[in-house]
């Protein structure tokens, strides 16, 4: 694994009684191609109110990707939610048509937990080929592939994201590796995540 890296929540005072939340999947890819949508929803998912774990074998989307095995469980310990997927040898081979590189993971996970005051996650990424990934990953490092036209981005990959609502609310989403398709305009859209967890100690009122 190249590195694990946690991010705390922000402080929140509860109006009434909740119950924590959470969620989290392998993987999903939403990308528009050759004008057709190719969407997988999110696989492997599972929920802190079930189903508690849930696997997929993977498989291929065209020239787009191909996802391999993955896993996930969630639950609550009291008043705790967790939730955690990881996944392995996964490929994208979509921008290789574009003169760009073919990008592979060998093992990928997120996970996520909440706490009284807001919640916590962390990733972690096996080797990868195709881009340059540093030794210590920092929170939402941006990787640009170029190529695209006129001087863009064939694609932005994002390592160890997270996304928190503004204002912040105690929530978080955070996903291992994120591929952005020609994030200024091009042949190609759309969005590949691998590992995702969320988790909102907040969220689901009693």
């Amino acid at each position: 694994m190249l590195a694990v890296t946690a991010l705390a929540g922000p402080l929140l005072v509860a109006a009434a009684p909740v119950t924590s939340t959470g969620w989290a999947a392998a993987g999903s890819l939403d990308v528009m191609l050759d004008n057709e949508h190719v969407v997988t929803g999110d696989l492997a998912k599972c929920t802190a109110d079930g189903p508690a774990s849930a696997r997929t074998e993977g498989g291929t989307t065209g020239d787009i990707a191909t996802f391999g095995t993955g896993e996930s469980g969630c639950g609550r310990s009291g008043d705790v939610a967790i939730a955690q997927a990881s996944g392995h040898r996964f490929e994208a081979s979509v921008l290789k048509r574009y003169g760009g590189p073919v990008i592979t993971v060998r093992t990928f996970s997120a996970k996520c937990a909440t706490s009284a005051t807001g919640s916590g996650g962390e990733v972690s990424i096996g080797a990868v080929t195709g881009i340059t990934v540093p030794a210590e990953i920092p929170p939402n490092d941006r990787i640009v592939i170029p190529g695209g036209p006129a001087g863009t981005a064939l694609a932005t990959v994002i390592l160890n994201e997270t996304v928190t609502p503004q204002p912040p609310d105690g929530s978080l989403v955070t996903h291992a590796l994120h591929i952005v398709l020609f994030p200024q305009g091009g042949p190609a859209s759309g969005d590949i995540y691998l590992g995702t967890a969320a988790c909102d100690p907040f969220g689901k009122k009693k």
